[in-house]
């Protein structure tokens, strides 16, 4: 053994020599362990979730009246843009890259991702944008297009441009920066699941959480180079005169369209996927039952990913692309509510007959029943060409997706960390604080986004930053604003419920729901390598398995042994044995190169692009060739 240690080669530079930081602060910033690269991805998140939310009481405060003037015509229109790309780039798909990232490597028995330094880059790229992004704040220059960045509105040349100002260009460089992160991380994740599952964990026992994750890394995959290169163009057209959308010139604004929803309706089931995973694994805990169709669930989730590349011309509807398209993407837009619809039916089969305990996760996942299906119905309804035409661009479209986003996503995301709070931290959340967020997060969320369907039906128009009296739309709009800050309240109660479980809640025990997944079999928090044994999987919910059996008669008989917590115990600290990946600080150097290199295309200052690529080269060079072994204090190598 020491012959082979002494033939292993020792770091001679001291610059490239792996950090040694395992706790504390300096640890976060060069940490490979998936579970503290998800946490960081949550709470960056939800930073961003206030951000947005910020704005958006704002956007509702200055429409609470006729006449509003607590926001000018251009302050309005920065703050919209920046809510909507907030709310979807910074908060819906890192959120779902937080779940995935904690709890995919332990629902499949895994130690960690395929590649653990990719995905620390996928996390720092995510941050660096969404910083970039804001920055443009500091220029006074804030993008203020609409997050859906329109050609010609944000394509036409500064010089002539009806935007003038960097606000497009921050808009445009910031989500291809973003969009570098979330392809990372999608690799990572088919990498994983594909490769690394337990022994005996067959892709029809893996959890439905992992399914769908498995199904919004290959949409994200394919999904962002159509909105990668359309964005690529609209930076060239308002630079350069690049005339890829300027129809004078023989372009064509409609191409902007295409290749942006070709892209933003994916977009679509790649945030409300992860919602659909997490419900899924909530409601069979708390109703005591496993998942009901469980193939059928899985095999919905990947029709819908599969179908979600054929309707994203239902927002072109009125663009006039003719009654052939507008007939094929109709019709397909009815068809994909068939797999949403047969899952509903499946989670209310879950739910049917079981043994339910009205915890406060099994609230939330009810909640994203109910509404989600609103926001699936009236989307049925814009598959209805004349009906979407009335409907197009007014407050109820807004009602339809946020009922769908917020109403989905959002209340499956505080369900699941409502749900695995105590597997992330060891500490219960308090359960009558939760119940209380969930509650003022329904009053609140209804109150806000159910009047706008009639502000949509009588006229009122989106992306309007005022509107005058007599029009009949006073009194919906302000009870919309009394229930934005509802919601606001509800989120209070949230952070105030982490901060007090900090201190003062209940230490989690490993499996404190009755769990069915492997997660659970571990203890909370899971030590850095996860399981001390790989788990050899029998069973879709193996730990169920494991804990329970039945009698002749069908009935639950707890097994003695059952369900034992894989907690490595005498096997912990640096004598574990088990070789997990070293830290690394390299990939937050190569992804610091790039708002520098986003600083350097938006001012056209070449000088910063030099330097930008020359820290990215820096960082990819050092990662390459990074010392492979790492020099403990007794003089041997790991």
């Amino acid at each position: 053994m020491s012959t082979v240690q002494d033939a292993l080669p020792v770091p001679r530079a001291r610059l490239l020599q792996r950090p040694r930081a395992t706790t504390g602060v300096w640890s976060w910033f060069t940490t490979v362990d998936h579970k503290k690269i998800a946490v960081m991805y949550g709470a960056t998140a939800i930073l961003f979730f206030v951000a947005g939310g910020i704005e958006a009481l704002l956007i509702r405060l200055q429409l609470a009246q006729p006449n509003g003037s607590v926001l000018s015509a251009d302050a309005y229109n920065q703050l919209f843009t920046m809510h909507g790309t907030t709310m979807v780039f910074l908060v819906g798909m890192p959120i779902a890259a937080a779940f995935g990232n904690y709890l995919v490597p332990l629902m499949i028995g895994a130690r960690d991702v395929a590649f653990p330094r990719m995905n620390m880059l996928g996390y720092w790229v995510f941050l660096f944008g969404g910083l970039f992004l804001y920055s443009s704040f500091l220029f006074g220059d804030a993008p203020n297009g609409g997050w859906v960045n329109y050609a010609p509105l944000n394509s036409t040349p500064m010089s002539q441009g009806f935007l003038p100002g960097h606000g497009p260009d921050f808009w445009a460089v910031g989500i291809i920066l973003l969009g570098i992160g979330s392809v990372a991380t999608s690799v990572n994740f088919i990498v994983t699941i594909l490769n690394m599952r337990a022994p005996g964990m067959t892709l029809m026992r893996m959890p439905v959480f992992v399914w769908m994750i498995l199904v919004i890394a290959f949409l994200t995959l394919f999904a962002m180079p159509p909105v990668t290169a359309s964005l690529i163009q609209v930076y060239l057209d308002r630079n350069f005169d690049a005339n890829f959308f300027n129809a004078a010139a023989g372009g064509d604004p409609l191409l902007y369209q295409h290749l942006f929803w070709i892209f933003g309706h994916p977009e679509v089931y790649i945030l409300i996927l992860p919602g659909m995973g997490i419900v899924s694994e909530i409601l069979p805990v708390f109703s005591r039952k496993p998942l009901f169709g469980y193939a059928i669930v899985v095999f919905s989730g990947i029709a819908i990913g599969f179908l979600g590349w054929g309707v994203w011309a239902h927002h072109m509807f009125t663009s006039g692309i003719g009654p052939v398209a507008q007939s094929a993407f109709g019709l397909a837009t009815m068809l994909i509510a068939v797999p949403t619809g047969v899952k509903i039916f499946n989670w209310l089969g879950t739910v049917w007959g079981g043994s339910v305990r009205l915890a406060s996760p099994m609230l939330f996942a009810l909640g994203f029943i109910a509404q989600f299906t609103i926001g699936g119905l009236s989307g049925v309804m814009h598959a209805i060409v004349p009906a979407d035409t009335q409907q197009h661009d007014t407050y109820f479209i807004v009602a339809h997706f946020h009922y769908v986003l917020f109403g989905g996503l959002i209340f499956a995301v505080f369900g699941g960390l409502h749900y695995w709070h105590p597997k992330i931290f060891g500490r219960m959340l308090h359960e009558g604080l939760g119940k209380l967020m969930f509650w003022l997060l329904v009053i609140g969320f209804n109150l806000t986004f159910f009047p706008m369907h009639f502000l949509g039906l009588e006229g009122m128009p989106r992306r309007t930053y005022t509107y005058g009296e007599g029009l009949g739309w006073d009194t919906m709009n302000l009870l919309a604003t009394v229930g934005a800050f509802v919601i606001a309240l509800a989120v209070l109660v949230y952070i105030v419920n982490v901060l007090y479980s900090t201190r003062r809640g209940a230490v989690a025990p490993a499996d404190p729901w009755d769990g069915r997944t492997l997660e659970w079999s571990t203890a909370s928090p899971p030590p850095e390598y996860n399981f001390a044994e790989i788990p050899v999987v029998s069973h879709r919910d193996e730990l169920w398995h494991r804990k329970y059996t039945e009698d002749d008669e069908g009935r639950l008989l707890r097994l003695p042994a059952g369900g034992a917590v894989d907690t490595a115990e005498g096997h912990g600290g640096e004598g574990h044995g088990i070789h997990m990946p070293s830290p690394s600080y390299w990939p937050m150097v190569l992804a610091a190169g790039m708002p520098v290199l986003g600083y350097g295309f938006v001012f056209k200052n070449w000088w910063l692009v030099a330097l930008g690529v020359a820290v990215l080269m820096f960082g990819l060079y050092a990662w390459a060739v990074e010392p492979p072994t790492e020099e403990h204090a007794d003089g041997g190598h790991h």
